[in-house]
């Protein structure tokens, strides 16, 4: 992924003399927040934009120059899976599959098999192997604090075998049970609700702005917009108002777990 912004704006803080905290003091932000975005990995808002203009003195050229808040998964899905790995928090919606930090191996493998999109064996195991990598985050018994909504459709599609969706959700019910995770399940019986046009991941950290990135068929953004954050997660919020409580959303898991497994 091309980083020419960020690049530019180390270029200038350097010319200028300026650590990245000095930089960071002068534009009111955060030190890490300002090396985030040198590194590719944040796009400022155009606040913060405004604000780094104004102390390299560069005028508007941040401010009008500011990249594409959304890009396509292909592009940003790096930048989207090192901010996953800073968060303290996730809050995640699924619609239709399980999200990825809470896949098993068999479940991994199958979302990721060969279909619409050509891809060799090899590619499929490169793959597996950074989804399997991205559950890791979830070893620390603390952080991050991770909340996962299931809309009722991701309990009931199979994805591989019978097997493999007993083996899933029994995952998720024992991550649960270790008070690692929460979930709950948002049922049929909830309706038309607006998180329904896909999935969606809100992340938050200590230091910087929170993220949210959303993701349809065969695309994905990240969106850093402080206003768009907040209306998803105001979206999300209401949502979870509609699940099912956390005991029995995981009665609800378990279930359909024996159910699945009774197809062996």
């Amino acid at each position: 992924m091309s980083n020419i912004y960020g690049e530019w704006l180390r270029a200038q803080r350097e010319a200028a003399g300026l650590t990245q905290q000095d930089l960071a003091n002068l534009a009111i932000m955060t030190r890490s927040h300002i090396a985030h975005i040198e590194a590719g990995r944040r796009i400022p808002s155009k606040e913060d934009a405004r604000r780094l203009d104004g102390a390299l003195n560069t005028g508007d050229v941040l401010s009008s120059f500011l990249p594409q808040e959304d890009v396509a998964v292909a592009d940003y899905f790096e930048a989207a899976r090192q901010l996953e790995q800073q968060a303290t928090v996730i809050q995640e919606f699924a619609l239709s599959l399980v999200p990825g930090i809470l896949q098993t191996e068999g479940y991994a493998r199958a979302v990721l098999r060969p279909s619409v999109i050509p891809r060799s064996e090899e590619e499929c195991d490169r793959l597996l192997v950074t989804r399997l990598e991205r559950g890791k985050i979830l070893s620390n018994p603390a952080t991050p604090l991770v909340c996962v909504l299931l809309d009722e459709a991701v309990l009931h599609r199979h994805v591989g075998s019978p097997e493999i969706m007993a083996e899933q959700l029994t995952h998720i019910v024992r991550m649960v049970e270790q008070e690692r995770i929460r979930v709950h399940v948002l049922p049929f019986g909830a309706g038309y609700h607006p998180l329904l046009q896909g999935m969606l991941s809100l992340m938050m950290f200590d230091d910087q702005p929170p993220v949210a990135y959303g993701e349809g068929v065969l695309m994905g953004r990240l969106h850093d917009s402080p206003a768009l954050v907040g209306t998803l997660q105001r979206t999300y919020t209401l949502a979870l108002g509609d699940a099912l409580p956390r005991k029995e959303s995981v009665a609800f898991l378990r279930a359909k777990a024996r159910e699945h497994g009774q197809y062996d």
